[in-house]
């Protein structure tokens, strides 16, 4: 079982970062092999709309997407964090989800395999951290994640979102928050599958 957590926060000591370490020690917990990737360590250019994945099922930019790619197609699990930025996902997470559209076409396009792990029971969860006390904040980051993990091929386990939190470290002083994420890394490691909707755990931050 290998469990991949990506962490698109730009910034150092971040709340949603805090919560992923948490998720994949959980994951550990469960006899998993966890991976922790930091993503403004890598170098990755937006989409440049070109279309070329529509012939080929492949980006032709050259930088570190090619990287990513294969580690998250060879996950067995994903946990994907991020900030909320105007009611929605970072940046960051952003160009890395629009990158995805080769895997799109080639899923929906040329009717080709995702991944060597196509047809297991791959899962994910998404952890989200705002600093609003607004619900509406998260249902973007919903639809996006959901179109971003299908063009994976990965199962939507679960959300961990958490309101009311913007001072950096401040998720440190939640213990509930923090306890959640422990326990839906755990689950997320030994789930026979994922439900018919994600698990929904919504919290207000102190």
């Amino acid at each position: 079982m290998k469990v991949l957590g990506i962490s698109t926060s730009p910034r150092e000591a971040a709340n949603s970062d805090t919560l992923l370490r948490k998720a994949l020690a959980g994951a550990k917990s469960a006899g998993a092999e966890v991976e922790y990737l930091r993503l403004c360590k890598f170098g990755i250019s937006p989409c440049s709309a070109c279309g070329a994945c529509y012939a080929t099922g492949e980006c032709p930019i050259q930088d570190d997407f090619r990287v990513l790619l294969p580690k998250m197609l060879q996950a067995d699990r994903l946990v994907f964090a991020t900030p909320i930025f105007f009611m929605s996902v970072c940046a960051q997470a952003k160009i890395l989800i629009d990158r995805c559209q080769c895997m799109w076409a080639r899923k929906y396009l040329l009717k080709r395999p995702i991944s060597p792990t196509q047809g297991k029971n791959r899962l994910a969860m998404v952890i989200a951290v705002g600093g609003t006390k607004s619900k509406k904040m998260f249902d973007g980051v919903r639809l996006i994640m959901k179109y971003y993990l299908d063009a994976l091929d990965m199962g939507y386990f679960a959300n961990l979102f958490v309101g009311n939190v913007d001072e950096a470290g401040r998720i440190a002083d939640n213990a509930e928050a923090l306890a959640e994420a422990f326990r839906l890394g755990t689950e997320l490691a030994s789930a026979p599958g994922a439900a018919e909707k994600p698990i929904e755990v919504e919290l207000t931050g102190p």
